[in-house]
């Protein structure tokens, strides 16, 4: 990927509508994860408001301009009421096709409540 978390974070809030970034903090972008962290919660976290965060992590790996053209979806357990942290990675790229998955996770990286795979175009 070859950005830093500032860069990634310029890019992300250039990309992602306010109302839509929760609070997003770029914690850590690494060759091979990036981890991000959403510590403003709307009043509940709700199904649309996690699909945002999971949106928002799924491009921080796969690049701020990829659509999301295809996802598979686990719901492992309810969200608390707490930060949401995503931790996410590209599983493959081919050409302008990008196959990614991330997990989010409800304050803290230890039990998921969530898992997607998801496949993104990057011509979009």
């Amino acid at each position: 990927m070859g950005m830093t978390e500032d860069e990634l974070q310029a890019r992300l809030d250039a990309t992602i509508v306010a109302e839509e970034r929760y609070g997003l903090v770029v914690e850590e972008c690494g060759d091979q994860e990036v981890r991000l962290r959403f510590p403003e919660r709307p009043r509940a976290w709700t199904m649309p408001a996690l699909l945002a965060a999971l949106d928002a992590s799924l491009r921080a790996a796969a690049g701020a301009d990829a659509e999301v053209t295809h996802l598979a979806l686990t719901v492992l357990r309810p969200v608390q009421q707490a930060d949401i942290v995503t931790l996410s990675r590209v599983l493959r790229r081919d050409r302008d096709t990008i196959h990614a998955e991330t997990w989010l996770f409800s304050h803290a990286p230890i039990q998921p409540i969530l898992h997607a795979t998801a496949t993104l175009s990057a011509s979009a």
